[in-house]
């Protein structure tokens, strides 16, 4: 795919994921996430022809002016989106898929000092909520998403959703086909939370069936 292409696609993009993106100047100008992306590819082009000092210095710079910090050879797939970006942190052998969506805050990190595979990676159609944590060389499967402030150790199974500290994994019942867009925050279920209130009723049932039985 020619340079110029890609530029359009990544506009589009930002188009498609952000509806308060107004105007392609707007987006060209003003969208740090998008800028992120595009010095990335600058310090990933240099990082795989060896300069890697370049790369890094690119890497920086990108850092200073956007507060997104991705390492210069980290991969990344096409129509990534990183929205509103500040605190973004993303590892050195991370690997992203395509038309995957970033909130502010995340980090992508490792948990070795090894030189070895040591990050996440992600599959195709991830969302990831603003905040979250993602440590080690873990998978997260196609479609899935992760909850905002989630802490993730384990892998993720495609199309599920996981939520807390330490992230819990809610497998989909019914419908497997999670549109790369459909996180909404303030309606991801809690696991623990479900539990409690399953228990919560059974008691209430539990001591109905007992005031029953005595008033007989």
């Amino acid at each position: 795919m020619r340079i110029l292409d890609r530029i359009k696609e990544d506009i589009k993009t930002v188009f498609k994921e952000d509806p308060a993106a107004r105007n392609w100047v707007e987006v060209v100008l003003c969208y740090p996430g998008l800028h992120a992306i595009w010095l990335q590819r600058i310090s990933n082009f240099f990082w795989r022809k060896s300069f890697k000092t370049w790369a890094r210095i690119v890497s920086h710079v990108g850092r200073f002016l956007t507060g997104v910090d991705i390492h210069p050879a980290a991969k990344i797939g096409r129509r990534f989106f990183i929205d509103h970006g500040m605190g973004v942190v993303i590892g050195e052998t991370t690997e992203i898929g395509d038309d995957v969506l970033v909130y502010q805050g995340v980090v992508l990190g490792g948990v070795s000092q090894e030189k070895a595979k040591r990050h996440p990676t992600i599959g195709n159609r991830v969302v990831i909520g603003a905040g979250a944590t993602l440590l080690g060389p873990i998978n997260v499967g196609e479609g899935a998403r992760i909850g905002a402030g989630s802490v993730v150790i384990a892998d993720v199974p495609e199309g599920a959703t996981v939520v807390g500290v330490p992230g819990r994994t809610i497998l989909p019942k019914v419908n497997k086909k999670i549109s790369g867009v459909e996180l909404d925050h303030n309606k991801l279920p809690d696991p623990v939370i479900e539990v409690l209130h399953r228990l919560e009723k059974r008691i209430e049932e539990l001591e109905k069936n007992y005031q029953n039985r005595h008033n007989l």
